[in-house]
C-alpha cells in the first residue's frame, strides 16, 4: 500500500511542475485525496459492502469536487491534475500513465445495463471539460482536446477534437489538416452552414413559384 502511495506522489512530481514537496502534495491535492479515497471504497466494493463504497466516495465528493464510482477499474500512475468537477462511471475501466484535467467526464448516454462508461488505455490524456461518454474504447497514448465529446472509439495514438470528437491526427499523420486552432474541425458549424445554404435555396425557388404565379394571374 505505501509502495503505491510512493508512487502516486511520484506521478504527481512527474505531470506537475508546480508540485515543490511531497508535504505539499498530500496535504493540498485534490486528485491525490480523490484517488487515495476511491481505492478505500473500491475495496469495500469488491467485497460486496455497496453502501458503505458509496458512501466513501460520496464523502470524497464532497470534500474534493470528484466524484469517482467505486466500481470503476483504475490502473497505476494516474494523475487527475486540477481536478474539480471530474467524474467517473460505474463500468470505467481506465489503464496505466492516464491524466485527467478538470472538468472531465467519464459518463454513459442512458439507462443501459451492462458495461456502459468508457475503457480508456494506457497513456491516455483527456484535457479540461471533454466529455468521453457510452461504452466506448480510446485506445493507447490517445489525447483528447478540451471541451470535446466523444462518443465513437477512438485508434490508438490518435489526437481527437471537437464535438462530436473528430479525429485529426493518428500514427503521427495530421488528418486532415495542420492541428492549428483555426483548423479545429466544427461538425457544428458545417451543419449549419449546410442548413443556411439549404434555406436559401428553398428562399430562391419559393420567389420563382411567385413570379410563376403572378405570371398566371396576370
Amino acid at each position: 500500500m505505501f509502495k503505491r502511495m510512493k508512487e502516486d506522489i511520484a506521478t504527481i512530481f512527474d505531470q506537475d511542475p508546480a508540485a515543490r514537496s511531497s508535504f505539499e502534495i498530500v496535504l493540498t491535492y485534490s486528485g491525490l485525496h480523490a484517488l487515495w479515497g476511491y481505492r478505500i471504497a473500491h475495496a469495500f466494493h469488491k467485497r460486496g459492502l455497496r453502501f458503505l463504497a458509496r458512501f466513501v466516495s460520496q464523502v470524497v465528493r464532497f470534500l474534493t469536487g470528484i466524484e469517482i464510482h467505486p466500481g470503476a477499474v483504475i490502473g497505476r500512475r494516474f494523475f487527475i491534475d486540477h481536478g474539480s468537477g471530474v467524474v467517473i462511471g460505474e463500468t470505467c475501466v481506465i489503464g496505466d500513465d492516464v491524466t485527467l484535467y478538470q472538468g472531465v467526464t467519464l459518463g454513459g448516454t442512458g439507462k443501459e445495463k451492462g458495461k456502459r462508461h468508457p475503457t480508456l488505455g494506457n497513456n491516455v490524456l483527456v484535457a479540461s471539460g471533454a466529455k468521453v461518454l457510452g461504452s466506448i474504447t480510446l485506445g493507447d497514448n490517445v489525447k483528447v482536446g478540451a471541451g470535446s465529446v466523444v462518443l465513437k472509439d477512438v485508434p490508438p495514438n490518435s489526437t481527437v477534437v471537437g464535438i462530436p470528437g473528430t479525429v485529426v491526427v493518428q500514427n503521427g499523420v495530421k488528418v486532415p489538416k495542420k492541428l492549428d486552432h483555426q483548423d479545429i474541425p466544427d461538425p457544428v458549424a458545417d451543419k449549419c452552414d449546410m442548413l443556411e445554404e439549404k434555406i436559401a435555396r428553398l428562399n430562391r425557388e419559393l420567389e420563382k413559384l411567385q413570379e410563376q404565379l403572378k405570371e398566371v394571374r396576370r
